[in-house]
């Protein structure tokens, strides 16, 4: 993955509409030109950790100021550009939502499956999410690289506002009231995982219109969330095939 060292280099990267993954940032750093960059990484939404100087220099063993961006090995777009033409295009919109899935190989994995399935889009948060390196591109076959993939700072903002869209909201949980084949995915839909730990954050599940469970007829008390993605996601294509 690609860095850039240094406060200014970074400031012009960003200026610049680079798409950056992360920034990790010198603890206790003051000044203008910091004062500046950490306004425009607040602006950008750009995901960025405090870190102690150990760590940048374990990054990087030349001068780096205390701020060392990692630029995204994939292109990030913005979904509120996205949905608008593809319901211009008279398409039935399907958007993969991935909340708190910091897995890199989950999340490569969810992407090829995505891909394969029709989807039109995949959003994540800007924090806790899986970093788009090479690894990730690499486990999904490459379908990072032709999967929109778009990064919000505010995960329940971008979801109200796919609803308020006219999105049916879907969220795959263990909390689930329905099995995952009750509700009808037919229409405009956006289907929502969160990661195996923590799940799917409850402020997103009280918006969901509908919260589906997967049945569990063995041991086991749950699926890997790639798996348990896969299931989901060809159920909409099983769904629309047979519409």
């Amino acid at each position: 993955m690609k860095r850039i060292y240094g406060t200014r280099p970074v400031i012009e990267a960003i200026e610049a509409g680079k798409n950056i993954e992360k920034i990790f940032l010198k603890k206790g750093m003051q000044g203008p030109q910091f004062r500046d960059l950490f306004s425009m990484i607040r602006r950008e939404g750009i995901p960025f950790q405090f870190v102690p100087p150990e760590k940048l220099n374990r990054l990087y063993s030349g001068k780096h100021q205390g701020v060392i961006a990692l630029l995204s090995v994939v292109e990030y777009q913005h979904i509120e550009t996205i949905l608008p033409g593809l319901f211009e295009k008279g398409e039935v919109p399907f958007i993969m939502v991935l909340d708190r899935i910091t897995d890199v190989r989950n999340m490569g994995a969810i992407a090829r499956s995505a891909e394969a399935a029709g989807c039109h889009a995949l959003v994540v948060p800007g924090k806790n999410a899986a970093m788009m390196n090479e690894e990730a591109v690499k486990t999904s076959a490459g379908a990072l690289m032709h999967l929109p993939l778009c990064r919000t700072g505010n995960l329940p903002e971008t979801i109200l506002f796919l609803k308020n869209s006219g999105l049916t909201i879907v969220a795959g949980t263990e909390k689930g009231t329905e099995k995952f084949y009750e509700p009808d995915m037919t229409g405009p839909l956006a289907l929502i995982l969160g990661s195996e730990e923590k799940g799917i954050d409850p402020q997103i599940l009280k918006i969901s219109d509908h919260l589906v469970t997967i049945p569990m007829l063995g041991k086991v008390e749950s699926l890997n969330v790639s798996v348990a993605a896969g299931i989901l996601m060809y159920e909409v294509v099983k769904q629309r095939m047979n519409g």
